[in-house]
């Protein structure tokens, strides 16, 4: 059975948020350090959290102020600890703010960072290339099977190549031919984050257009998002996400999906870049937004996750 990945998000970039991001360097290229919310916890005991989260589900009225802040305050590896002791006292198992495998368009997105996303898959014992290989087709799935296999290059840089690399760019956004579309995949999964900024400025030197513009006139489809998705991601992943959260909040609702895969998926890599993108380039913060359009004990799981600083509030 073919997956059928709804498409709540069309990257565009006469959006204005999207064109931000489009004008802003990559994070390496920039030397900016990321960082996250969610740290492991010192004096970290899994027995005796499990056995805290056992007393707060008991009886007819769960303590949900005592389950946020114990999830909510271990990460993810301290968590699985948690999990697995649970399941050694109650006999059943507990499943605390895991990633879990990907069925919808969240995957065109969060299968860019591919070391996390393998380590979370890994999880259910599935092969997460065979699963995409099955599920997907055409271009679009040999993308994606080209970054799961994590073959990027790393910090290097040829200005020469980039030249060369930009011309066949500008010839697959031309031709799109099969043949050309594999020429343009292989470069944008396997150059290194630093060589592909080089490659889009003499993409726009050529051509005279962005790199994220000319996809968007020559191509469509999932094949188009994801292609859309990894050129933001080289310039500014941080700067990417803060753009897909500010969407799920504001364009569609409070897409709680999307909102929860971002926040927790990000919390331990670079989710505080992700608050200060957020804030600089929508003028109001992340932890406002999400007190402002969540409820409930939900609302204060993601505050909880977001870690809102002191000018948030």
């Amino acid at each position: 059975m073919r997956l059928v990945l709804p498409n709540p998000y069309p990257l565009k970039s006469s959006d204005q948020r999207c064109l931000d991001i489009v004008s802003k360097p990559p994070n390496l290229i920039r030397n900016v350090r990321v960082q996250g919310t969610i740290f492991p916890a010192p004096n970290f005991n899994p027995i005796m959290d499990a056995q805290m989260l056992g007393g707060a589900l008991q009886g007819f009225h769960c303590d949900k102020d005592m389950l946020i802040n114990i999830l909510t305050q271990r990460c993810n590896a301290q968590r699985l600890m948690i999990a697995e002791a649970y399941q050694s006292m109650y006999g059943r198992f507990a499943l605390l703010l895991r990633i879990q495998p990907f069925e919808d368009s969240n995957l065109i997105i969060s299968i860019i960072n591919h070391n996390f996303i393998m380590f979370s898959y890994a999880e259910y014992s599935n092969n997460l290339q065979e699963d995409i290989y099955s599920e997907t087709s055409g271009h679009f799935r040999d993308t994606l099977v080209n970054l799961v296999q994590g073959t990027r290059e790393e910090g290097y840089t040829d200005p020469a190549m980039a030249a060369q690399d930009a011309m066949v760019l500008w010839e697959a956004c031309q031709q799109k031919t099969g043949e050309h579309k594999t020429m343009l995949q292989m470069i944008l999964c396997n150059k290194s984050y630093q060589q592909l900024w080089l490659v889009f400025q003499e993409f726009q030197n050529i051509s005279g257009q962005d790199m994220v513009d000319a996809i968007n006139e020559c191509y469509d489809g999932y094949f188009q998002e994801l292609l859309v998705a990894i050129v933001l991601c080289v310039r500014d992943k941080p700067a990417y996400f803060a753009y897909r959260l500010y969407s799920a909040i504001h364009d569609f609702g409070f897409h709680n999906k999307t909102v929860i895969r971002i926040l927790i998926a990000r919390s331990e890599i670079d989710l505080l870049t992700i608050r200060k993108r957020y804030k600089e380039r929508y003028g109001k913060s992340l932890f406002h937004d999400i007190r402002n359009f969540a409820s409930g004990h939900y609302k204060k799981a993601l505050l909880a996750i977001c870690a809102g600083d002191a000018e948030d509030y």
